[in-house]
């Protein structure tokens, strides 16, 4: 057998990994700076040092940047580079429908497991992007797609499946992309976005009552409802 030996996980790449999470779950939003590198080894008890390469890495990714100057603030996913999938959203390579049926698979199977997997503190995220939705809407009649994504995220980090994880967390921009195009031709659909909500609260009362039977059917309502809006939308 060819063991080997277990080593332990490094400060900065623990860092590294809560704020990557905070940015997908939406509680670092796009644009928002974050703290200071000092501020940032205040909370977490962790050396300026450890914060400073975790920091940089996130920058290599593009989910941050430095701005001369000012500080360091959340990147927007749609300008963030080296995202093939994102790449091809963007240059219409990939259609809706597309994104829509990947969507399909994943996601109805992310409520279901949501649903017999989430924690209280999981209920509490996917509950405060609910909230935001529907803050959104109220105040400007549109609902933005960050809050639409980390809903979406927040879901999948409750099925603690590592695979399903990690494979959202890099569809993550595309996610982000295919919401803010599906949410901007429903801007002007007061009756649409009120529907969208509706679905959102119905997956969220699914998993929040532990039914994943009804969860995966409330995602797989809300999915073929966006679907069946575009396709009547281009006929």
């Amino acid at each position: 057998m060819n063991l080997k030996p277990i080593k332990p996980k490094r400060i900065s790449d623990q860092v590294f990994e809560q704020i990557r999470e905070l940015i997908y779950k939406g509680e670092f939003k796009p644009g928002q700076q974050i703290l200071p590198e000092r501020e940032l080894a205040q909370s977490m008890a962790v050396s300026r040092t450890s914060v400073r390469n975790a920091i940089n890495k996130l920058v290599t990714m593009g989910l941050l940047e430095h701005r001369q100057g000012q500080g360091t603030f959340v990147s927007s996913p749609e300008r963030r580079e080296g995202n093939p999938l994102a790449a091809v959203m963007a240059t219409d390579e990939a259609t809706l429908d597309d994104l829509l049926e990947v969507r399909m698979g994943l996601e109805c199977n992310a409520a279901m497991l949501a649903a017999q997997r989430a924690t209280e503190t999981d209920i509490i995220a996917i509950k405060k992007s609910l909230a935001e939705m529907e803050e959104d809407l109220a105040n400007t009649d549109k609902i933005g797609s960050g809050p639409d994504a980390a809903f979406h995220m927040a879901v999948t980090f409750s099925t603690k499946n590592p695979v399903l994880i990690h494979l959202m967390r890099n569809f993550y921009d595309f996610l982000f992309v295919g919401i803010k195009k599906n949410l901007t031709h429903m801007y002007l659909d007061r009756n649409a976005l009120e529907e969208v909500i509706v679905h959102h609260k119905e997956i969220f009362a699914a998993i929040e009552h532990r039914a994943p039977k009804d969860a995966y059917n409330a995602m797989h309502n809300h999915i073929r409802f966006v679907q069946d809006y575009f396709q009547n939308r281009n006929r």
